[in-house]
């Protein structure tokens, strides 16, 4: 019987007169592996017995004799025997005057690789925990939201009508641009993204009002900052955490003037001002009374927005109510220059770390320091454990699906930016600046369909004749 333990020999190579057998591929493979597992335990059977493992289950009667073992035939003037590969071992490497023979020579250390999984970790230090805290409070907010009957009476704040009129028209531009481009192109926004636009636009435009100073309420004069007040019973009843104090300017006036600022979104629709923070409250609330899933997304450079999902477009799109921005992500780094650290979305669902998306270069990116990625992923995933607790199975089957969608999404954002990133430095790259592909794709299509537009409404105007001003 032959000695399981010895080296196997290699199989020929077939000549060229015969044929090359189908599995001689994968034998010659078993065979190498078998010949590197014999080579391991003879070296691995030859160490001292304090430096083997104590905890080893392998049976002693699988390792060959202390012998020399046998030796593969040098090849091309490669001796295996002046080359043998230490076995693996995860014991610090000794000191430059102690140094062990070349068979008990440790590999380095594994705790240096890099770019392994994140796994999530609880938050176990103050800062942690602190960061914790504030996003378990801050995922609280677009829970106000889910009232059926106030968001009801939103909808009373809303010309529906007008709303609705402007969406249908817009979604005909975009199919009639689709369908002029032929090829059954899918159009670029569908019905429900359109109803949000028109939202959006009249939102800026037609109801809510910034709020720097605020004037003077005696004799409408800019007013001066004075500081803090604190919160009158009547401004705590309707959700008022702080107060800012300004003072008329007028000499003659001197009058003080109180800005309280409202977190309640329902508040929002009777005083209808603010500054980004209620902008973006009220806001998101209204789209959730259209119907559309919304996310409140909180930035750590103090600013807020909002995101949308487009059923049409499978993924969530960024809406800025404040700038009348629709699907522009990189208006913060490209557009104002800013620097961006955390940006978490919250929904009723649950919340998810969308950095990656508005944030796809490291020149614009802050660093994350109030804790670490695998902090970071525990408490996105405890809070969408708790949103998604009473949920029944089908419903986290398909928010699970679209979070999966989602990462691969944030995925290919970052991996677009790197390979634009070296295709600038590539020899022969042309080193001109280029524009942002997002800008110059949103630029073209704006223009393509302002020019729709106007074709529309020349040939409308030709055989229908102008329009009645009232109805515009």
């Amino acid at each position: 019987m032959a000695d399981r333990n010895a080296v196997p020999r290699r199989k020929p190579v077939p000549t060229a007169h015969h044929a090359m057998p189908e599995n001689w591929a994968k034998d010659l493979t078993q065979q190498f592996r078998r010949t590197l597992s014999t080579k391991r335990m003879n070296e691995l059977s030859s160490r001292p017995a304090s430096q083997r493992r104590s905890s080893s289950r392998v049976p002693t009667d699988f390792f060959v004799d202390n012998s020399q073992p046998p030796t593969l035939p040098p090849r091309h003037a490669f001796d295996a025997a002046l080359h043998t590969t230490p076995p693996p071992s995860r014991d610090a490497p000794l000191a430059p005057d102690a140094q062990q023979s070349p068979a008990n020579v440790p590999p380095p250390a594994y705790s240096s690789l890099k770019n392994l999984p994140t796994l999530p970790v609880a938050p176990d230090d103050p800062k942690s925990l602190r960061f914790r805290n504030m996003l378990t409070s801050l995922s609280n907010t677009p829970c106000r939201w889910e009232n059926p009957g106030l968001l009801d009476d939103a909808l009373s704040a809303v010309p529906l009508q007008r709303i609705y009129d402007e969406a249908q028209e817009e979604s005909e531009l975009f199919q009639a641009e689709a369908a002029s481009m032929g090829g059954n192109l899918k159009a670029a926004w569908g019905y429900q993204d359109c109803v949000i636009r028109a939202l959006m636009k009249w939102f800026k435009r037609d109801f809510f009002q910034w709020v720097n100073n605020p004037l003077c309420s005696v004799c409408r004069t800019r007013t001066l900052a004075r500081g803090m007040a604190a919160p009158l019973p009547d401004e705590s009843a309707r959700g008022a955490n702080r107060v800012e104090l300004y003072q008329c300017a007028n000499q003659n006036c001197m009058s003080y003037e109180r800005f309280p600022r409202y977190n309640d979104a329902f508040v929002l629709l009777q005083t209808r001002r603010g500054r980004v923070g209620e902008w973006a409250n009220c806001f998101t609330m209204l789209c959730r009374a259209l119907g559309s899933r919304v996310r409140w997304v909180w930035n750590a450079e103090d600013h807020v927005w909002t995101e949308v999902y487009s059923v049409h477009r499978k993924r969530w799109v960024h809406v800025d109510c404040c700038e009348e921005q629709w699907d522009a992500p990189m208006l913060y780094t490209h557009g104002w220059g800013k620097k961006l650290s955390y940006c978490i979305a919250f929904s009723a669902d649950g919340c998810c770390d969308v950095t990656r998306r508005y944030v796809r270069s490291a020149d614009h990116a802050v660093p994350r320091n109030r804790c670490t990625e695998g902090v970071l992923l525990h408490m996105t995933r405890e809070i969408n454990s708790m949103r998604r607790r009473d949920m029944d199975k089908k419903e986290k089957f398909r928010l699970n699906a679209d979070d999966m969608r989602e990462d691969a999404e944030l995925r290919k954002y970052i991996i677009e930016a790197l390979a634009f990133n070296i295709s600038r430095i590539m020899p022969g790259a042309p080193r001109s600046s280029r524009s942002d592909p997002d800008a110059q794709k949103a630029a073209e299509a704006a223009q393509s369909r302002q020019a729709l537009r106007e074709r529309q409404q020349a040939a409308r105007d030709q055989h229908l004749g102008p329009r009645d001003p009232r109805q515009q």
